[in-house]
């Protein structure tokens, strides 16, 4: 492989006119933006412990009442891409949401696409355009972009969830902005997890053959989550990771355009190696302990704690328990590198 030139040696009038003109040459920093062989990756394998979270996040709760927060959050912000740009990998913005009884996270819609997955807490509820969504543990609840939502709370205690978000990757294309709204008025029809789509493989008829909504399933349960797992385990083979993708129950793809999402059950005892992939992504410990190494880097996760695993990563993910599993929640953004054409798994 042959060298390239560098800036040193190039005369300075000429450098002096390339950046007079706005124009900057490509072949001193070519390496810089096309490595050989694999990226330059500033992503560091990072966990967060709820333990440590949870305090701070309650905490906050009594320094700031909602209406000057708007949205009582704690961003997990990877130490490798810099704190302030507030991101876990580089396309994946994570956080953790607090709301305390009686309160309302107001109305509002923005650019990006998030999910909300339930942490801990009873009582909250999510409005996503008008249909209200119950928040239950380890529930899935999507907030697509531009739809208006806002979060109530008519429990006791504290409901706490995780907020992943692709918004690095709409405000990288200076496309990120928000709208607030009045209150939404609440439809008379129940939660469409439990009517319309209640099991996979049914969908309601008129949906065949005539306009479908683009966001048909707004809330994944986690109870119908876990025993499919439970089921599908048992019919896995050894060493195959048990593992279900949410996905839009219409067309069977990814539920929203930039993020995936699955769950994930590691059977008692049992060592997973899933493939090396050019996604990004977030594990969140929804039950269990596991132990973790990520490009080396020993991690021991355990309930409700969340890591971040860089893009090409060695991933290694083991069950600490030998008689019970454990369950996780994966974020990825392999949606989007598989639209525009670079997503790649390695043996």
């Amino acid at each position: 492989m042959s060298s390239l030139g560098t800036l040193s040696e190039l005369p300075r009038q000429y450098l002096d006119n390339l950046t007079g003109g706005n124009l900057v040459p490509l072949w001193p920093s070519l390496r810089k933006a096309l490595p050989h062989g694999a990226p330059l990756r500033r992503t560091q394998p990072v966990l967060w412990r709820y333990a440590d979270i949870r305090p701070l996040l309650l905490q906050a709760g009594e320094l700031t009442p909602i209406e000057k927060a708007e949205r009582r959050v704690l961003v997990l912000a990877n130490p490798g891409l810099g704190l302030d740009n507030m991101q876990a990998t580089p396309s994946i913005y994570i956080g953790m949401q607090l709301i305390l009884p009686r309160e309302t996270a107001p109305n509002h819609r923005h650019s990006p696409s998030a999910v909300r997955f339930v942490v801990e807490g009873q009582g909250g509820f999510t409005i996503v355009d008008g249909e209200k969504l119950p928040m239950q543990r380890g529930d899935l609840i999507l907030t697509p972009a531009l739809l208006w939502h806002e979060h109530c709370h008519e429990g006791d205690g504290p409901v706490i969830w995780l907020d992943a978000l692709d918004l690095p990757t709409v405000f990288a294309q200076e496309a990120s902005y928000a709208l607030e709204g009045e209150p939404q008025h609440v439809r008379n029809q129940p939660d469409n997890s439990q009517t319309l789509y209640r099991r996979a493989g049914l969908v309601p008829y008129r949906s065949l053959g005539g306009p479908r909504s683009q966001y048909p399933l707004l809330r994944y349960p986690w109870q119908e989550v876990r025993e499919a797992l439970m089921t599908l385990a048992p019919v896995t083979e050894a060493g195959e990771i048990v593992q279900l993708a949410y996905v839009n129950p219409e067309t069977g793809l990814e539920c929203l355009p930039v993020l995936g999402f699955s769950a994930i059950m590691l059977r008692p005892g049992e060592t997973a190696l899933p493939p090396r992939r050019s996604a990004s992504a977030v594990l969140h410990v929804v039950e269990g302990e596991v132990e973790a190494e990520v490009d080396g880097v020993p991690l021991v996760a355990g309930e409700n704690d969340t890591m971040a695993v860089p893009t090409h990563a060695h991933l290694k993910i083991a069950n600490r328990s030998s008689r019970a599993p454990a369950f996780l929640f994966q974020v990825d953004d392999a949606p989007m590198q598989r639209k525009l054409g670079f997503y790649e798994t390695f043996n």
